[in-house]
């Protein structure tokens, strides 16, 4: 095994596929540091929120066991000295030296400045706000109204699932700017024939301009009653990078240049929802994730042998849509995530939908057991 030390900062899609790959072929020793207890399923927070499934694992199902795992925050990244400075909780600053680090840092809930959202609304951008949105669903009347925000994809996937389990109240989602658009319009009829057949009031047109306590007002001058608000749009990522002097976007993400590597910080290498790759376009998304995380630990084995790095070369294949627990569209789109005219609906789509969740678990855990099992990260050259 090499002496080199390389620190995955975030033990999401993207960190622990990288860590993975970095252990299980030997090309350094790894330290995975992330917050949370248990690995986060982002694709089945919908699930947790609305009662009808879990969305976290216990590492150890996915892990390599040689990778040392710290359950603790970082506060700053010193890359000068190659050191990340962990929040103490209370016992003081400790930090950990690197030869090389990825950043993996995610996504979750961004801000909003619509008024009453910070105080009345529910999010679902980690597992602990889906859990929380869950405890309030279990004490809600069964014909409690619920209004979900944003025509996404996660707020179609939570309206779905939400009125699914709960057939006597009343499910309203606000897509002001309409079902799914990056699903294109045979992707998003498919949607909205689904989320018919559900019961689900769909409004586009208007978006939500104030939530109050029992209400959502729309800039159109409507009112929702709403027992219970969920908001879904917008997400936003930690500040760390910028908190630490690295270059990043205006989100926040960290810039990284076609090969992962950041701008500012040649040890540093990024992967995943919190990164920007200079002159290519990826959604963020699982999709994204895990070929970015394999090829982020590419990129660290090639920085520590002295080689040069391959360039950033994937693609697109499709756009995944739960809706409900038999439910689903599944759009087929090019390797630049532009959707195509061909879509799989109704229960195969669900069928495809589910496979895919599990197949995101399954290549992580494989990955841990055979480096460089996870082949999916060639896409088209750019």
């Amino acid at each position: 095994m090499t002496d080199h030390h390389v620190i995955v900062i975030g033990a999401g899609y993207a960190g622990c596929m990288a860590a993975n790959r970095l252990q299980a072929t030997g090309a350094a020793r790894v330290t995975l540091i992330d917050p949370h207890p248990r690995f986060v399923e982002r694709i089945r927070l919908h699930q947790l929120a609305a009662g009808t499934g879990a969305a976290t694992l216990d590492f150890a199902t996915l892990l390599h066991p040689e990778i040392t795992r710290v359950q603790a925050a970082v506060t700053r990244i010193d890359g000068p000295a190659r050191r990340v400075v962990l929040d103490g909780n209370g016992d003081g600053e400790r930090s950990l030296t690197y030869d090389a680090m990825i950043y993996a840092v995610g996504s979750g809930t961004g801000s909003s400045s619509v008024p009453g959202v910070a105080e009345f609304a529910d999010r679902l951008g980690d597992a602990d706000e889906a859990q929380r949105l869950a405890d309030r669903l279990a004490g809600a009347p069964r014909d409690a109204a619920i209004v979900v925000v944003g025509g996404g994809l996660t707020g179609v996937e939570v309206a779905a699932e939400m009125a699914q389990v709960r057939p006597h109240g009343s499910v309203t989602l606000v897509a002001g700017g309409g079902l799914v658009p990056t699903a294109g319009a045979s992707g998003a009829r498919s949607v909205a024939r689904r989320l018919r057949r559900l019961g689900v009031d769909v409004i586009d047109g208007t978006t939500a301009s104030e939530v109050s306590d029992s209400k959502v007002t729309l800039a159109d001058g409507r009112t929702l009653a709403a027992d219970i608000t969920v908001w879904t749009t917008g997400f936003g990522v930690p500040p760390l990078a910028r908190d630490s002097g690295l270059a990043t976007d205006d989100s926040g993400r960290l810039r990284v240049d076609d090969h992962l590597v950041s701008v500012s910080d040649p040890r540093i290498v990024g992967a995943g929802d919190a990164v920007v790759v200079d002159g290519i376009d990826l959604r963020m998304s699982c999709q994204a994730a895990l070929p970015l995380g394999a090829q982020a630990a590419g990129t660290v084995t090639a920085l520590l042998d002295g080689t040069p790095p391959r360039r950033v070369d994937q693609g697109f294949a499709a756009q995944c849509i739960g809706l409900g627990r038999d439910g689903g569209t599944v759009v087929l789109t090019d390797r630049s995530d532009r959707p195509r005219r061909v879509h799989i609906g109704g229960r195969a789509g669900g069928l495809v939908k589910e496979q895919v969740c599990r197949m995101t678990v399954r290549w992580i855990a494989g990955e841990g057991r055979k480096g460089g099992s996870y082949s999916w990260t060639r896409g088209p050259r750019r």
